[in-house]
């Protein structure tokens, strides 16, 4: 699953405003990280260069923003130790899934960027680079993704089968559970996929989004959202514009964790220290997507791919119209305030 490709109305480069927002907010966590528990005299570097990759950098310009601001800190850090300190060379790996639009990413490219670029397609859920080869790795709104829908949600005679819903927000406990134990192998995955590739003492810094640990999945705007895809494909059915039994059979790919939750997960690890837990002061989706049409266009732009595949692309645009109109009626676009969606800030560091 990728991101809408391309530059147009419906791409991801035209509809990331909100994810943008989480990049900013996240320059003064990631200059803190680099300042505190980036020891360039510990690290092993050569040849001559500081290696850094970006885990779903999709198709720009956000990761090119993120990628600078980490290649300028780490800079900052050599020119403070003064003396004759040489500052490396750095080489970026951009990485994503296989169908990732990587002509628009790298045709993106800032002409003055102080890195070499270098792409690596493939699934972040297992190993992408060699052993001990990476210093810092880098990822913003997308470990939240899991790597497979769980098995029991779309079973019939299982009780987690989550028949007329597409999402675990409102669904029963079981549903819930079975999304939370296929993010937690999704995790364990990960930290040992990045054990392997960082260097002794490298970071590893995850951005996700979350709900905070007294409240409950419905309340979280995302997970709204997605429902009411859902109660829209529901309608569509009705009247027989798609098949019921695929809306059944349909289940976004999606965990959002409680930072307690998060916690538990990263301190199972045996590879890593947790450094720093934190939550975001990123712009809520009122400020950055204030009309129904751009709501519809943030979920369009990263959700279309899959929803074509299931229920076939002459849909999408009847989907997104009914879509908008009650994202126009829904409570949480006229009540922004209610919005509980948090995103997380997780600084690991490989143990030596």
């Amino acid at each position: 699953m990728a991101m809408n490709g391309g530059e147009g109305p419906d791409s991801y480069v035209q509809n990331s405003t909100y994810q943008r927002g989480i990049v900013e907010a996240a320059i003064e966590k990631i200059n803190e990280a680099i300042a505190n528990h980036f020891d360039i005299n510990a690290l092993s570097i050569s040849p001559n260069a500081i290696c850094i990759a970006d885990l779903g950098c999709s198709t720009g310009p956000n990761t090119f923003r993120a990628m600078q601001n980490l290649v300028e800190a780490i800079k900052l850090k050599y020119i403070s130790k003064g003396g004759n300190t040489k500052i490396p060379d750095f080489i970026v790996f951009f990485n994503d899934q296989v169908s990732n639009d990587f002509n628009t990413l790298f045709k993106s490219l800032p002409p003055n960027r102080q890195y070499i670029a270098a792409g690596v397609p493939g699934s972040f859920h297992g190993l992408l680079f060699p052993k001990a080869s990476l210093h810092f790795i880098h990822s913003s709104s997308a470990v939240h993704w899991l790597s497979n829908i769980p098995m029991d949600v779309m079973d019939e005679g299982s009780p987690a089968w989550n028949k007329g819903r597409i999402f675990y927000t409102n669904a029963p406990k079981e549903v819930k559970d079975a999304y939370a134990t296929q993010f937690a192998k999704d995790m364990e995955s990960i930290l040992f996929a990045r054990a392997q590739e960082l260097v002794s003492g490298g970071l590893l810094t995850l951005f996700l989004s979350g709900i905070p640990d007294i409240i409950s999945n419905s309340d979280s705007h995302t997970g709204i959202e997605i429902d009411m895809i859902g109660s829209c494909l529901m309608d569509m059915a009705k009247v027989g514009l798609v098949n019921e039994a695929k809306v059944d059979t349909f289940n976004f790919p999606l965990y959002f964790p409680t930072p307690k939750e998060l916690t538990a997960l990263v301190e199972r690890s045996e590879y890593f220290s947790f450094e720093r837990m934190a939550i975001l002061k990123n712009q809520k989706k009122h400020v950055t997507l204030q009309s129904p049409s751009m709501r519809a266009l943030f979920l369009r732009a990263p959700f279309e791919g899959l929803l074509e595949k299931q229920f076939g692309n002459e849909m999408m645009d009847e989907l997104f119209d009914r879509y908008t109109e009650k994202v126009a009626r829904s409570s949480f676009f006229l009540n922004p305030e209610i919005d509980k969606t948090i995103e997380l800030f997780v600084l690991l560091k490989r143990k030596i």
